[in-house]
Order: C-alpha cells, then structure tokens, then sequence
C-alpha cells in the first residue's frame, strides 16, 4: 500500500498539501493527523484519494508511539510524508505561559523529529518529505523568539537529515514562507504587539511552489521574490540590523 502522511491536516497548510498532492500523484490512502477528527473527515469530500483521518495530538509521545504502531501493522509504504503541525504565539517572552512556549516547542520541533523518525523505515527510494517551516528560521526575531527558535531548529534538522538520506534516495525539504493567510493568525495574535505585516500570500501559493521545488530537488522552497531578498539581506547583514529594522518595524 502507497500512502502520504499529513500531519496538521485539518486546516491551512496542511490541508492544502492534501489537496494539492492528491491532484499530483497517486496514493492508495492519504493518512492525515490532526486533533480535530470531523475537519478532517470533511477532507474526503474534497479529494477522490482515499482518506485515512487519524486524530492524535502530536505534542504527546503517546501519540507518536501510536502512530508508530500503525505503520508497524500495515507496513505501508511511506511515498510522501508532510511535518505541517505547528502553532506560534507572538508577544513578549516573559508575559507568555511557560506551558505555552512547552507545547510550541514540543509540537513545533520535538514532534517532527519524532514523527520523522517514526516514519523513515517506511520511506523508500524516491520518497518524499516536506517539512513545513517558516521565514523565522533565518534570522532571530524578538516577540516572535520561542517561535522562530523552533523554525530555526526545524531548518537545520531538515537541510543536515537530507543530506544523510540522500544514499536511499529520500529527498527532505525545508518550506519556509513569510506570512500566510491561515487559521494560524487566530492563535498567534493575542494582542498588538506584532502590528506590521509587509505582505500575505495564500495556502495555495506557498504548496504550489513547494511541490515545483521538490520535483527541482531542492532543499529549501521559499515563495516570493519579497520573501527570497529577505533572507538573502539575513545571510549579508549582521543579525543585529536584521533585528533592529524588525524592532523598528513593530514600533519598538
């Protein structure tokens, strides 16, 4: 059985990789993980690829195991996997919960290294892995810092794993946009702290430039001419401008 595994299905990113990936290759079953179980029974309405919805929350080890468990008793094989769970929270580090920072650091990167490694057994030559990242990953950004600390780690894990599996013909890629209009903005926002946004770009663009990417076998994908000076400016100028026209940006 060929299958792709979603994670962060029900909604944004990762139900626009269900979309979109549905219409470009051909699966026996897409299993898509989520906590919300009816978002993501509502996906076989818009796909004709079968849907496996698997509701687990990813911050819990205990749903990581389950999932290796599955994969364990149906030996499928894995042709694309997509990392595209995650939350972010923008303000002031010591006026957010701890707890909060925890969940975002265990969803945002402790559960793509394990659901990456629960999966790799069943990847196989020609296999595919996208690891959805983010714009945060180049660059220190203040009010936003546990979230980008975890797109950071995200970026380094993937471009270093892909090179290791590149002797099994495994192709990881790291997709790094800027702003998206997503149901994200509605748990990040808590207050005006983050006010400034240069510009948005749509679930549908940002996949779409991310399958084109994979098929050129590249590392990173970023979509958007506005979005690729900007981390080029990250790799020429000192993090300390980069940070402070950020600041400035923000009115702090």
């Amino acid at each position: 059985m060929k299958i792709a595994v979603i994670t962060g299905a029900s909604s944004g990113m990762g139900k626009e990789f269900v979309v979109q990936l549905a219409r470009e290759k051909s699966f026996d079953e897409i299993w898509v993980i989520a906590r919300r179980l009816d978002r993501l029974e509502a996906l076989q309405s818009e796909v004709s690829t079968k849907i496996r919805p698997i509701s687990l929350d990813l911050t819990k080890e205990e749903s990581i195991a389950e999932y290796s468990a599955m994969l364990e008793r149906e030996k499928p094989v894995v042709d694309v996997m997509v990392n595209a769970s995650g939350f972010g929270r923008f303000g002031t580090f010591s006026d957010m919960e701890l707890e909060t920072m925890y969940r975002m650091i265990d969803l945002n990167s402790k559960a793509y290294v394990g659901m990456t490694y629960a999966t790799l057994p069943y990847l196989t030559q020609g296999s595919e892995v996208y690891q959805l990242d983010s714009l945060s990953s180049f660059q220190p950004v203040p009010y936003i810092c546990v979230y980008g600390a975890t797109k950071a780690f995200v970026l380094s894990f993937s471009r270093a794993l892909n090179v290791e599996l590149k002797s099994r013909g495994i192709h990881m890629m790291a997709v790094c946009p800027g702003w998206v209009k997503t149901e994200f903005f509605d748990h990040a926002v808590t207050d005006d702290t983050i006010t400034y946004y240069n510009k948005f770009f749509t679930p549908e663009q940002v996949i779409t430039r991310a399958i084109r990417d994979m098929k050129k076998r590249k590392d990173v994908s970023i979509c958007g001419f506005s979005v690729r000076a900007q981390v080029l400016l990250t790799k020429l100028l000192p993090h300390r401008l980069i940070m402070k026209i950020w600041c400035k940006q923000q009115k702090k």
